[in-house]
């Protein structure tokens, strides 16, 4: 039973069941890959370089393309690592933009009533209206301020992905 599939579970059978009853699905790994064990790396010299005089070329281009696949998923990992800080300043920013979108709502709002209390009344509570809607203003223009700053500190371009993307094709040159 020694196959690469013998450490697999069937879905709906407990772990380590067969579910005809053949046999017990739980193997080591050892067993289940004999000598593959997942260990695919070329032997170094005593001097640090790959020994690979045993090795053929098959084996080579296979670890060529592992390689190649760890470092694209590597790669990946970075630029959406990159991404996701970028868009939490972008959310930042559109946050205050829409503090800003509120407190103009909000001073639209005040003035409309000052003016309305002001010729209605001519004193104080128009004057009170239209002090609540200037502070309002401020707030708006604060809050529009700081958006525009934090929007302004985006960047959409994956700097370090980009860097490390150009350093590719020299580490694929032969030494």
């Amino acid at each position: 039973m020694s196959s690469p599939y013998s450490g697999a579970t069937p879905v709906g059978s407990p772990q380590g069941q067969d579910p005809y009853g053949q046999g017990n699905y739980a193997v080591g790994p050892d067993e289940a890959y004999g000598e593959h064990s997942g260990n695919l790396g070329t032997p170094s010299t005593t001097e640090g370089r790959p020994d690979v005089e045993g090795t053929s070329v098959g084996q080579l281009f296979g670890e060529l393309a592992k390689d190649l696949s760890t470092l694209m998923r590597q790669e990946v990992a970075l630029a959406k690592a990159e991404v996701q800080a970028e868009a939490k300043k972008a959310g930042k920013g559109a946050g205050m933009m829409a503090a800003a979108a509120v407190a103009g709502f909000l001073t639209v709002l005040f003035l409309s009533n000052a003016l309305w209390w002001a010729l209605e009344n001519v004193m104080d509570a128009g004057l009170a209206a239209l002090i609540v809607a200037a502070l309002w203003a401020i707030v708006g223009a604060v809050a529009f301020s700081m958006g525009k700053k934090k929007l302004q500190q985006v960047n959409p371009k994956p700097e370090r992905t980009v860097d490390t993307l150009s350093d590719v094709p020299s580490a694929l040159k032969p030494n």
